[in-house]
């Protein structure tokens, strides 16, 4: 692949992946419940998402969304409905101390499970917006060349497209993570669990407004 086209590529994917979206929320979400430490670990949930999306789209399901109307609405009932529940899950939490259990003793149990669910979170949130599958569809082959083998050129988008996934999800959880930690009192962090609910929330209701075109 010329190095121009990868690097118009890389441009406009990491434009892409900074616009606020229910992955970004769900981190930013996750970083107000629990702090830098959770926010950071739900970046590691979308990455599979993500991929997992990616070879779903690779796979011909992005056309199939696009072409039928009922498995589309399916699958977007199904990522609002996740997105409302997290949400108010979140809004009804209590307040978290300023970092998961056993932050300072190693993982304990509840550390281990606290962090199953947000990777599980993350990981549903992300394949479950059926945009993203389509996309990828639409995205991707306006960077291929027809002229030179297929396989190898999508590798290196998708590989790229991960790798920027990281740093600015990341970015993300560190500036959540920065306002949390000027809000320590028990009542801004219930303040902030309802912020990040209502984002959730949010995105779910946005969610159920997405068309196939």
């Amino acid at each position: 692949m010329p190095f121009e086209v990868w690097f118009a590529f890389l441009l406009a994917a990491a434009v892409v992946i900074a616009i606020p979206g229910p992955t970004n929320l769900v981190v930013v979400a996750y970083t107000l419940r629990r702090g830098r430490r959770a926010g950071l670990t739900t970046v590691l949930g979308v990455l599979p998402g993500i991929a997992t999306t990616m070879m779903l789209s690779f796979a011909g399901l992005g056309a199939l969304l696009a072409a039928s109307a009922e498995v589309f609405t399916a699958v977007k009932w199904a990522g609002a409905a996740y997105l409302i529940y997290l949400g108010v899950r979140q809004w009804r939490a209590a307040a978290a101390p300023a970092e998961l259990p056993g932050s300072n003793d190693g993982p304990g149990a509840d550390d281990r499970d606290a962090q199953g669910r947000m990777l599980r979170d993350a990981f549903l949130v992300t394949l479950l917006n059926p945009k993203g599958i389509i996309f990828f569809s639409a995205f991707f082959p306006q960077f291929l060349d027809p002229g030179r083998p297929v396989l190898p050129q999508m590798a290196l988008l998708g590989a790229t497209f991960l790798l920027l996934v990281l740093p600015i999800n990341s970015a993300y959880a560190m500036m959540a993570g920065a306002l949390r930690s000027r809000l320590a009192a028990a009542a801004w962090r219930r303040l902030l669990n309802r912020i990040g609910g209502a984002l959730l929330i949010g995105a779910g209701l946005f969610t159920l407004t997405l068309r196939r075109s």
